[in-house]
């Protein structure tokens, strides 16, 4: 591995090569554009009358789906109704030790005593705050949907593996089923499909698989050549190729796929509660939001968090088990199912017990408490005592941070803002010190960094919500065509006509500020969080626990504590959505870390390198495409949660979508909910580009 460094300055003439000037034309056409806005006000507000009538179009496909598939759809509605009710009716029916001992056996089986301790935790904090018959129902929808949202995803994932030319529609499939919100097809799901259980199993799935397929994807491309080869020259068939060589050593990354997949599908639990009505511990939550009770709501949700985190680690403990080998061949019967024999002698023991003792089948009322209380009392104590510093900060974010981005300097300073007015000749000293700074960086760095300079100072006097249209157009374009070609220039011009002329332009740029700058943070400080965790054990180890609560725990109980303590607002918008999006950032950092084979680790090593040059040289450019899959992530997560938010006051497509949702009109909640996937499929697109071409410049080889 080599990695090319250019230690001489570049000559002069390269920073007014024709892509430099192209981007001083285009600084200069954003700012002519600028000082005509009052004049030609349609360059900041598109004209309505140049709208497409995209929403009526969708409602009416929609109606003829509803006409003529709908039969189809309800069949398949009752087919999955079958096995969701048995596992349900089965769980409810179990005694609660018997279910209890089950999980244990189970838990022993996978990962040994540790696994055991937690899941008698775990299942003892379900009784004893009085929600074992609504976890259990809960439980029965992730465990019919799991499992087919792993199937699902891992075939999707080998096809695309076989068949390159299926990857990029599959690529498009799965963005768009990641990034349009699930409110925004859950009215899709509604007409096609009914009300009732099985339709929350159906967007559980859908939401759930994703992840399952990219990580397949990205695992079996990860298998080296040589073994591959290896395997050939053992005459491994096709198939046998397959399952022998390149699954196993594409587990790891298959196993994450299995991780986010039961993550997300416990993340549905809310969703799949509105649209089921079911009593589960979805349901639990969302009534409790409702009343505004965070007590009520964090205890619900922690047993979503525990479930989550129980069926993963079990779910990994046997992955990690091994293979059958010929040593379990030559066990007795009874040793090699000893664990099945268990549980079973077990269970009727258990069951026969429950019959005669009450205490075994119903857990008591008597001895359960529910902390829900203590919790909203402390939670009051902070907002009352704490009530200056909280106010500070959200007014100093809101002032300082949030609202020079969205509506620019020159609206947000003033005297009850800032405290002085923003005068012509502050206005002159600020343009001349951006073109100062701007042509230094031009100059002395690079065009590039000059670029970004002058764009960024003109975004923050002027505000994202207040760039020509046009000039928008001229600078994601041009940026596609420099990052990617002639095609990425041609999607990134396709996807903004479409936010254009599709009536959504001005909830597209709200919601570009708001979830710009959470992933920009998101990622930054989980990144930075990630490459700790992989460099030190015990920052791994407290890191894991945290991801795991804040990417399992319901987005809307995520909401609640903001809410409650800096009230209604785009700036606790801007707190839930880093909370929920930080969590893949950490993730795949550390992993994408993690993974660096040790053989280049020693050689590096060996070379006399320091820790922080094996950090920055090695490490993390080998792990930089695992980390643009965990920036994938992040885009994603983020723009998921923005139709969440849009329920504590922010505007923009998330808003859209919920209007659409709140008043059955599908067309316009799917525009919006095509909006917020183009604009995620486009900043991935963009990033993998810029990714990509990072790798080549260092001499690396890029997937």
């Amino acid at each position: 591995m080599s990695v090319k460094i250019n230690a001489t300055p570049a000559p002069l003439t390269s920073y007014f090569s024709p892509g430099a000037l192209a981007w001083l034309a285009i600084i200069v056409f954003t700012l002519l554009l600028l000082s005509v806005r009052e004049a030609v006000p349609w360059l900041i507000v598109f004209p309505d009358a140049w709208e497409s009538p995209i929403v009526l179009i969708l409602n009416n496909i929609m109606d003829w789906c509803v006409l003529y598939t709908g039969a189809f759809f309800r069949s398949v509605s009752a087919a999955l109704d079958v096995p969701m009710t048995a596992v349900r009716e089965l769980l409810n029916w179990l005694p609660w030790s018997v279910s209890l001992f089950l999980l244990v056996v189970i838990a022993y089986a996978s990962c040994g005593w540790k696994m055991v301790i937690f899941t008698v935790l775990t299942a003892s904090y379900m009784m004893g705050v009085g929600l074992w018959t609504e976890s259990m129902n809960s439980l029965a929808l992730v465990l019919v949907s799991v499992p087919i949202a792993i199937i699902i995803g891992f075939a999707c994932g080998t096809l695309g593996f076989y068949y390159p030319r299926t990857e990029r529609p599959l690529m498009l499939l799965l963005d768009v089923l990641q990034t349009v919100p699930a409110f925004a097809y859950l009215l899709l799901i509604l007409y096609l499909f009914g009300f009732g259980v099985v339709v929350g199993l159906i967007a559980s799935v859908l939401y759930a698989f994703p992840p399952m397929a990219r990580n397949t994807l990205i695992g079996l491309r990860g298998v080296s050549s040589e073994v591959t080869e290896s395997g050939l020259m053992s005459g491994a068939t096709a198939s046998q190729l397959f399952f022998f060589v390149r699954m196993p050593s594409a587990m790891r990354q298959i196993l994450l796929g299995v991780n986010q997949t039961t993550m997300a599908a416990f993340c549905m639990v809310i969703i799949a509660s509105i649209i089921g009505g079911s009593a589960d511990i979805g349901w639990e939550v969302l009534s409790a939001m409702r009343k505004a009770r965070f007590g009520e709501s964090l205890v619900a949700g922690i047993v979503i968090t525990l479930m989550a985190i129980l069926m993963d680690r079990i779910t990994v403990g046997f992955a990690n088990k091994g293979s059958y080998d010929s040593l379990t061949a030559t066990r007795s019967l009874m040793h090699r199912h000893r664990y099945f024999l268990t549980a079973l002698l077990g269970s009727l023991v258990l069951y026969a017990i429950a019959n005669l003792q009450p205490a075994f089948h119903t857990y008591p009322k008597g001895w359960e408490y529910n902390p829900s209380g203590p919790i909203n009392d402390a939670t009051d104590f902070i907002i009352v005592e704490y009530a200056d510093v909280i106010t500070l900060i959200k007014t100093w974010a809101f002032f300082f941070l949030m609202l020079p981005l969205k509506i620019g300097l020159e609206q947000t300073i003033s005297p009850y803002s800032w405290g002085f007015e923003f005068t012509l000749q502050l206005k002159l000293v600020y343009a001349a010190c951006a073109a100062i700074i701007t042509g230094l960086c031009w100059t002395k760095l690079s065009s590039k960094c000059g670029t970004a300079i002058g764009l960024l100072t003109i975004t923050l006097f002027f505000g994202i919500t207040k760039l020509p249209w046009p000039a928008m157009f001229a600078i994601f374009t041009f940026l596609g065509w420099q990052l990617g070609g002639f095609r990425l220039a041609l999607a990134v011009l396709a996807g903004l006509i479409y936010l254009l002329f599709s009536g959504i332009w001005e909830e597209t740029t709200l919601s570009l500020y708001l979830c710009g700058l959470a992933i920009l943070i998101s990622f930054t400080l989980g990144a930075t969080i990630g490459i700790l965790a992989a460099e030190f054990k015990p920052v791994s180890m407290f890191v894991r626990p945290i991801n795991d609560t804040l990417q399992t725990i319901p987005l809307f109980v995520l909401l609640i504590p903001f809410v409650m303590i800096f009230k209604i607002g785009e700036f606790t918008a801007l707190l839930a959505i880093i909370a929920y999006a930080i969590v893949p950032a950490m993730r795949y950092t550390e992993h994408g870390i993690r993974q660096v084979s040790h053989e280049v680790i020693e050689a590096g090593e060996c070379m006399g390198a320091s820790r922080w040059q094996m950090l920055w040289r090695v490490k993390i450019p080998l792990a930089m495409p695992v980390m643009m899959v965990g920036l994938n992530q992040t885009i994603m997560f983020g723009i998921s949660m923005l139709t969440i938010a849009a329920l504590v006051g922010t505007s923009g497509l998330g808003q859209q979508v919920y209007i659409g949702l709140g008043d059955g009109n599908f067309g316009l909640g799917m525009t919006a909910g095509i909006g917020m996937a183009i604009i995620a499929m486009l900043a991935d697109r963009l990033i993998q580009a810029w990714s990509k071409k990072r790798q080549s410049e260092l001499g690396l080889k890029s997937d």
